[in-house]
């Protein structure tokens, strides 16, 4: 086992065993003979007569670092605890008590380490009459800030904190309000949202036709949306903040194998496992960079090695289902009439290093086609020899299968999950995704920073003759190969990351990997800060087209105060102002100063006041000093600073000119430019706040705290480093923080 500097301190830090000192009582090795040794007990379950080979096969995968399970197993086994499963999707019923039922459910939850997926679409829409009060339903979109207040709450011990899902139906009364819940960047923190797409609404969509908003309890008609405009809502939100996401429920459903339990609605909090109410997923991940052998001077992949590794795999995660000490009792049955698996990879830029194919190729795609397809019928084939010697899942429908002597263990066994912290653990990159970057500044103790570079690729500048630190330090700041002319085009090539990667090569991977997985993929659609909206868009329908289950994107800088995690920000902590918008509305005044008349607009969008512009009337005055202040102002609301703050600043600076100018003209209302200019911003936040009805809904006074929970979401909360969007998640690649896994 060879383990990196850094995974060992992600180890220690989340992993291994501690006393009450929190001091560390295992090593590594101990941490994975511990888990092999309590997985391998559910062999007792059945026959047993192999359980001492069946506990070091278990060791041997995880300790070299070929397969690792999903982090709570990693935590949890052997321990008083025992909670191994990673998510849940709960029920969210429409009754005050079955809501609070639910809330109650999520807290356990998410104290044992799990995150949970759930579907508000059974609730009545905002404004809907409450029968047994009398009252007003006041719809889904609150009650998830219920939820999201509750997961604030919880700690998971210090080494996971809750994460969510949250789904809305496109055909649900409340879709506007859903979709753009996420606009206020301090509000549901905790949540991931997606909306649920159903074949009815993408057909309108298509044709640019009305469809139906269905009452969760008459099942009737009560308005009509036109498809197009509510598809590019989502678009919009998505370019602008990265949310809502998109998953499509009818799809889903088709390849739903225990449709007799009931339907899909929800999925966990990356989107990559949609589960029944009251199922759990039971995930890991087979590492594809130790999956490859050198056959003369060229690597491939050593299939044997995958398939011995697909089975040991499958029999653990088919133990863990067992051994499982489950939140709920709900859960217990229900994970155990389906004995969902899903087993997934890591490491594939990884491997296409290795083999020397871009990962913005056709190459790679089809790789990825034959990859997926052998893993999954491996996996099948080992679900069926468990099926033989342990029975079928309870659920087990025959009559969803082609092949009539097909006996299943498992009613799903392969998922694509996000592996950020177990990926570090291993040394390579995570999921299917690209690499984040070639080579980054890790901050270690005592504020000292360490260069780290891609081993493969450093291996390949030194064969090549063009490695130097100095050289790995500007690609680390450049964050690309792209533009460094000291490195040959065919490195350049192979050696790709996430934003050199066009949004249709994301797509078209994630589409290649969903062809042969039961459940779905979890990956993050990254693009460039210039993208435009019609590019989200055709994002959007490419994933429909290739039958993707959902999709996730990520523009870069698209969230106000996003912290930048490569180039200079590296060694820094400056803030990136968000792009001016393309379109505002504002309001503009006339104040007269002491040299003339100011004009003051005060612009606004969505997310906020967004920019000042003064002009100095025909009388003259300072008109640069204005155009400076204005400036300045623009730029400080677009990196996210309170617009009291700036108001407060300006509010009361005093000009000897306006002054003596006030005192002899009863028509100055002002002290100076820079006291016009914060009434003036202080006259729009108050006029914003009060309007109701239109885009300005969203922009409303700042709250008193600071700094916001969404800036927090830039930086990891443990070590202070920048995250990375990938896998439908964030994670730090300094410490190995991840919200969601």
């Amino acid at each position: 086992m060879e383990l990196s500097k850094n995974a060992i301190r992600v180890l220690e830090r989340r992993y291994l065993l501690k006393d009450e000192n929190g001091n560390l009582m295992e090593t590594p090795h101990e941490m994975f003979r511990r888990v092999a040794d309590f997985v391998a007990s559910a062999d007792k379950l059945y026959d047993g007569e192999e359980i001492e080979k069946i506990r070091d096969e278990f060791y041997e995968v995880m300790s070299s670092l070929k397969f690792i399970p999903n982090s709570p197993t990693l935590m949890n086994a052997g321990k008083e605890l025992g909670q191994l499963s990673a998510c849940f999707v709960l029920p969210v019923e429409d009754s005050m008590e079955g809501i609070f039922s639910s809330i109650k459910n999520a807290a356990l939850i998410h104290k044992s380490g799990g995150g949970t997926g759930f579907s508000f679409s059974r609730l009545r829409a905002k404004g809907s009459t409450v029968r047994s009060t009398g009252g007003v339903a006041s719809g889904p979109v609150s009650f998830m800030k219920v939820f999201n207040a509750a997961t604030e709450a919880v700690k998971q011990g210090g080494t996971r904190r809750g994460a969510n899902m949250g789904i809305l139906r496109v055909d649900h009364p409340d879709i506007m309000e859903f979709i753009q819940c996420k606009s206020d960047t301090r509000e549901i923190t905790n949540f991931n949202i997606s909306v649920g797409i159903t074949e009815k609404f993408m057909r309108a969509v298509e044709k640019g036709e009305d469809y139906d908003l269905i009452d969760p309890h008459t099942r009737k008609s009560v308005k009509k949306l036109n498809a197009r405009e509510v598809f590019k809502y989502i678009v919009s939100m998505a370019w602008s903040t990265g949310e809502p996401g998109i998953i499509f429920l009818d799809r889903i459903n088709e390849s739903n194998p225990v449709r007799k339990l009931g339907e899909i609605e929800s999925t966990n909090p990356c989107g990559e496992q949609p589960l029944l109410p009251f199922e759990s997923c039971n995930l890991g991940s087979i590492n594809l960079a130790a999956m490859i052998k050198k056959v003369g001077d060229n690597y491939e992949i050593d299939y044997e090695k995958l398939g011995e590794t697909v089975d040991i795999a499958v029999h653990f995660l088919d133990n863990v289902i067992d051994m499982n000490k489950y939140p709920l009792t709900e859960i217990d049955e229900m994970t155990k009439k389906t004995r969902k698996i899903g087993l997934g990879i890591m490491g594939f830029a990884d491997l296409l290093f290795y083999l020397n194919v871009p990962y913005n190729s056709q190459k790679a795609v089809d790789l990825a086609d034959k990859l997926m397809k052998y893993i999954d019928e491996k996996s099948k084939k080992k679900s069926m020899e468990l099926a033989e010697k342990r029975g079928t899942f309870p659920a087990y429908d025959l009559s969803i299968y082609k092949d009539k002597n097909i006996k299943m263990r498992n009613a799903t066994t392969t998922t694509i999950a996000p592996t950020g912290t177990i990926s570090i653990i291993a040394g390579v990159s995570s999921g299917i995704e690209p690499l984040f970057a070639i080579s980054f500044v890790r901050n270690v103790m005592d504020k000292d920073k360490l260069l780290e570079v891609h081993p493969y690729f450093k291996q390949i500048a030194k064969e090549r003759g063009f490695y130097s630190e100095e050289l790995m330090k500007k690609i680390a700041e450049e964050g690309s190969l792209a533009h460094i002319s000291e490195i040959p085009e065919d490195v350049k090539k192979v050696f790709v990351t996430a934003h050199d990667i066009s949004p249709f090569w994301h797509i078209k991977m994630q589409a290649a990997f969903q062809k042969h997985v039961d459940n779905a993929v979890s990956k993050t659609v990254n693009f460039k800060n210039d993208a435009t909206e019609k590019d989200v868009e055709e994002v959007y329908n490419l994933a429909y087209k290739l039958g993707c289950k959902g999709v996730t994107i990520y523009r870069d800088g698209s969230r106000d105060n996003q912290v930048l995690t490569t180039g200079n920000s590296i060694s820094s902590n400056n803030i990136k102002p968000r792009m001016r918008p393309e379109t505002t509305q504002g309001m503009t005044e006339k104040v007269r100063v002491g040299c003339g008349n100011l004009y003051i607009t005060v612009n606004y969008d969505k997310n906020g006041i967004c920019e000042v512009f003064t002009n100095v009337g025909r009388a003259g005055g300072c008109p640069s000093q204005s155009e400076a202040t204005s400036r300045l102002v623009s730029i400080a609301l677009r990196s996210g600073i309170d617009p009291k703050e700036i108001i407060e600043q300006l509010k009361g600076i005093r000009c000897h000119s306006t002054l003596r100018q006030k005192a002899m003209n009863n028509n100055i209302k002002v002290l100076s430019c820079p006291d016009a200019i914060g009434k003036a911003l202080e006259r729009t936040l108050n006029a914003c706040g009060k309007t109701k009805g239109s885009d300005t809904d969203n922009i409303k006074e700042s709250k008193e705290e600071k700094p916001s929970n969404e800036n927090k979401k830039f930086i990891c909360p443990e070590c202070g480093s920048k995250i990375a969007h990938e896998s439908g998640c964030v994670i730090c690649m300094n410490c190995g923080y991840s919200k969601c896994n």
